[in-house]
């Protein structure tokens, strides 16, 4: 299994226990009175935001009337919520709301991520993910070299075998590819890099060039689609849609949500172009730089 930590198994009760007082017929407000727990607590525990102690699991069981079966397949994924993933070691430059994000990509099968002003973290070479967490961090170079730590970790499942890797789909407008960062080698490492790592089967990378127009994701932002493999759990991971923004992110897995994003990226896949194209276009771009260089270049008197 991925290193998923808690997340995985905390997504798996939350909505287990969530079907089961459905099911029921129980409010979550009654079920907070019958178990003496606050309403936050109840949304936390049913969102998968907490782990939950086992004395908790047969309690709600109880309310909930589940049969035995159930009852220990839910003691067994509360055991396995308190687990604690590789990210933790990094402190506080993993904050909560992205760790539940680590913990399912490690899990996902699939992830298809579309990014309009930035290149998204699992593609991103060391230089440029500096330069975005110093522009987030300032001058705390602890803070900063842990959060790169991380980046870089997170994107070693591009490359694992067991379990196998997942298939990971890119598409980047080409603003994102020509809006450089100060380091100018470390701007072409980075397109460098993209084009590189499109070379592994499981991985690609498209662009969405200038000539394409505007387009229907144009408003959507930056988000990242998961599906996760089919397995024999009591109830495995939905398709889910990450949106990330300044203090937190959304994870959308409502049907018509992520329909919606479905839709989208369907539209996203249809207007970029090949991966030869986008390699091509990726090469232009450097090859533009390389210009710049010998336009810039003013010989000594």
């Amino acid at each position: 299994m991925p290193d998923t930590g808690s997340t995985v198994p905390r997504r798996q009760v939350g909505r287990l226990m969530r079907q089961l007082r459905e099911q029921a017929g129980i409010s979550l407000m009654a079920a907070a009175e019958e178990l003496e727990f606050s309403r936050a607590r109840m949304y936390r525990i049913e969102n998968g935001e907490v782990p939950v102690r086992k004395h908790d699991v047969i309690a709600m069981c109880g309310v909930y009337r589940a049969g035995p079966e159930m009852t220990e397949v839910l003691i067994a994924l509360a055991q396995e919520s308190k687990a604690k993933g590789w990210w933790h070691a990094y402190g506080d430059v993993v904050p909560d709301w992205f760790e539940l994000y680590v913990g399912m990509e490690q899990a996902a099968s699939r992830l298809r991520a579309y990014a309009p002003s930035v290149v998204p973290g699992l593609v991103q070479c060391r230089e440029y993910a500096e330069y975005v967490f110093e522009s987030w961090f300032g001058k705390d170079a602890t803070r900063v070299h842990n959060a790169v730590a991380v980046r870089l970790e997170r994107q070693s499942l591009l490359t694992r075998r067991l379990p196998e890797a997942p298939q990971v789909e890119v598409v980047i407008d080409e603003g994102a590819l020509r809006r450089g960062i100060p380091d100018r080698l470390g701007m072409r490492k980075q397109l460098a890099h993209l084009v590189n790592v499109s070379t592994r089967p499981n991985v690609r990378v498209r662009v969405i060039p200038f000539a394409a127009g505007p387009h229907r994701a144009a408003g959507s932002g930056q988000f990242t689609i998961l599906d996760f493999p089919a397995v024999a759990a009591a109830s495995p991971e939905p398709t889910t849609v990450y949106c990330e923004y300044l203090t937190g992110a959304l994870y959308l897995d409502k049907v018509a949500e992520v329909n919606a994003y479905e839709s989208i990226w369907a539209d996203l896949a249809d207007t970029a172009l090949s991966q030869s194209e986008s390699d091509e276009l990726i090469h232009t771009i450097l090859q533009e730089d390389d210009q710049d260089d010998d336009d810039g270049f003013v010989s000594s008197p």
